[in-house]
């Protein structure tokens, strides 16, 4: 089974790449590389922190201090 990703979504991830605003192969891309969460997936002033890891994710999100 084949997926396409022809999304293009503001994002507020502030690097920049090919796959700026597109969540599926951004997703992937950081997922296949080992790499942190994707940028896209925090707010704005988190994003700007340049931690990308599960636990800043967590700690944005308000699910842990």
């Amino acid at each position: 089974m084949t997926n396409s990703c022809n999304n293009n979504r503001p994002c507020t991830c502030t690097y920049a790449c090919p796959r700026h605003g597109k969540c599926c192969e951004c997703v992937a891309y950081h997922r296949e590389h080992g790499e942190g969460v994707p940028g896209c997936f925090f707010s704005p002033e988190a994003e700007a922190t340049y931690d990308r890891s599960v636990e800043a994710l967590a700690r944005d999100r308000g699910i842990i201090r």
